[in-house]
């Protein structure tokens, strides 16, 4: 099974910027056992929330051809932790890309405080290094953005909605 640490997008611009939102509910197991007595969403899982996003803005960059991981977390500073009842809202930035990656930075806020900011690197596997095909499983990553809302919100540049990409 594919963990998402995303609930929803919220706004979608090709090659600028993604939003989303993580809702931080106690029945999730890692909230609950992470620190017993103390319940907070781990750091780790802000940061791979802030990266499917980013991961997700990286690869419509380049129509989903090119398979998206998380390579390096440049900086990571975390102003409060994530308890449950918090809403994070999510927002990267896209800043760069070349043929063997791309870099994106994450900002993460709570109510109106800053929650975390975040530089994140991401690397493009090439076929038969590590992984040898797909990522997903064929209409699954198209599935999960469906649920995710994210066909709702995204649009290209000039505001028009993206198409729907058939190797997704």
């Amino acid at each position: 099974m594919r963990w998402f640490w995303i609930d929803r997008f919220t706004e979608f611009v090709s090659g600028s910027h993604a939003s989303g939102i993580k809702n931080v509910a106690l029945d999730e197991e890692v909230v609950d056992e992470y620190l017993p007595g103390y319940p907070v969403l781990p750091p780790t899982l802000i940061i791979e929330g802030m990266a499917q996003l980013g991961g997700i803005l990286v690869a419509e960059h380049f129509k989903f051809e090119k398979r998206v991981v998380l390579a390096k977390v440049g900086k990571a500073t975390y102003h409060q932790p994530a308890r449950v009842g918090d809403q994070l809202r999510y927002r990267v930035d896209f800043k760069s890309a070349n043929d063997t990656g791309a870099i994106a930075t994450g900002h993460s806020v709570c109510g109106t405080q800053p929650q975390a900011d975040i530089d994140l690197m991401f690397a493009f596997l090439e076929p038969g290094h590590l992984v040898d095909g797909p990522l997903f499983q064929p209409g699954d990553l198209r599935t999960m953005l469906r649920i995710m809302n994210f066909f709702h919100v995204a649009v290209d540049a000039d505001g028009n909605p993206l198409p729907h990409y058939d190797n997704l």
